[in-house]
């Protein structure tokens, strides 16, 4: 923590109060609008693919745009947001989000296509600056808001997940169902409207750079490794669980609910990990628990072991909530200001989704072109086994530079 940061929150209890608590909440619906807008696609993808005449591919390719934008955004999101304020930008990103929102509800490929973009960016915003804007507003206590921000991001991605089949499969179909995460964007932009009245551009004599470039640094690679392949899990799964789930035989409104409830899972972990992590010297342990969770239950799916369904599901929202959270947390933890922090998660975001943007389109074509999900499903268990290294790594206690 730099010594203007020590000067500007010098208390080390929380004052659950006016415009603190004003704040907490609204970083509360910042995270709830996240995800969201992402994990209603993968229950109803089947009800876009008819309806427009799209391949696997390109259904896959609607989760893998995010991702895209995630990478190329990330790195360019501190520097805004330096420039026109954290709240500023924030607030804009979320307007950003609801405009692609409305877009990609409208019914025609080409704004499906192109207002997943537009979500995409909007979203990076979120992903890379509320990570530094904890550390900066509350130094002592990221562990506790970190886990607020995970649990809210999780509990509404899992509703999401679990609103979209029924809202697309009554009247309102599946344009209906990718808009009604605009429900939480409008709350959001209502909410967040008091913080501007704290922003401003950040003062160049606190634009602190690391010592060493970022790239230089092997924490670095390692927080971005942890960061990409548990991102591709996520993303991969929520746009191919409820399909693989289908052609086990499993009705589609229950192989979305599956969805939903590994989603739900991740609520107790999102909420846990970070604060035991933040207590925690070094955070081996708790990579050892989430990669077992995801060896368990990635194998009980492909073995297709149905009448387990929900324990497998259960198995890997620990595991995702787990992976997630710290993640999220080496931002934080492997550098020394709200800066270095920022720096560090636009650096590993940006790199770490353009690799988890391979997930989606790859699990779609190997199933396009061996006509079954097996040799895809083998996959999420060698992904695993890739994230159990770089994660370890990750979890060791030293700092970027």
């Amino acid at each position: 923590m730099t010594t203007n940061e020590e000067s500007t929150y010098p208390s080390r209890k929380i004052n659950w109060k006016g415009t603190t608590l004003l704040l907490v909440i609204g970083v509360i619906f910042l995270a709830s609008t996240l995800r969201m807008p992402l994990t209603v696609v993968g229950p109803i993808i089947s009800f876009i693919r008819e309806d427009l005449g799209i391949s696997n591919v390109l259904a896959g390719f609607l989760t893998t745009i995010p991702l895209l934008a995630f990478a190329l955004v990330s790195p360019i999101a501190p520097v805004i947001a330096r420039k026109m304020g954290l709240e500023l930008t924030l607030f804009l990103s979320t307007i950003l989000l609801a405009l692609g929102i409305v877009l990609r509800s409208l019914g025609t490929t080409g704004l499906l296509v192109f207002g997943t973009m537009i979500i995409g960016v909007a979203i990076s915003f979120g992903n890379v600056l509320i990570p530094g804007l904890l550390k900066l507003k509350f130094p002592y206590h990221v562990g506790l808001l970190m886990a607020f921000f995970t649990m809210s991001m999780n509990l509404t991605a899992g509703i999401g997940a679990g609103i979209s089949y029924p809202i697309a499969n009554a009247s309102l179909g599946w344009q209906g169902a990718l808009a009604i995460a605009l429900v939480l964007v409008v709350l959001t932009i209502l909410i967040w409207i008091p913080q501007l009245k704290s922003n401003k551009p950040e003062p160049a004599v606190a634009s602190t750079k690391t010592r060493i470039p970022l790239w230089k640094s092997p924490v670095t690679w390692a927080v971005t490794g942890a960061m990409g392949l548990q991102s591709l899990l996520f993303y991969t799964t929520a746009a191919w669980i409820p399909e693989i789930y289908i052609a086990q035989g499993i009705a589609a409104d229950r192989a979305g609910w599956m969805f939903s409830i590994m989603q739900f899972s991740q609520v107790p972990m999102a909420l846990a990990i970070p604060i035991i992590a933040s207590k925690m010297t070094s955070q081996r342990p708790l990579v050892l628990m989430f990669t077992a969770f995801y060896f368990i239950g990635f194998t009980g799916v492909v073995m297709e072991w149905t009448s387990l369904a929900v324990l497998w599901m259960i198995l890997l929202g620990l595991a995702g909530g787990a992976s997630f959270s710290l993640a999220m947390m080496f931002f934080t933890l492997r550098t020394r200001t709200a800066f270095e922090a920022a720096d560090l998660s636009g650096f590993a975001q940006s790199l770490g989704y353009l690799f988890a943007a391979i997930g989606p389109i790859l699990f779609g074509y190997l199933h396009d072109l061996l006509g079954g999900w097996n040799i895809a499903g083998w996959l999420f268990v060698v992904v695993a086994a890739l994230l159990f290294f770089c994660s370890f790594r990750a979890s060791k206690n030293e700092y970027v530079n």
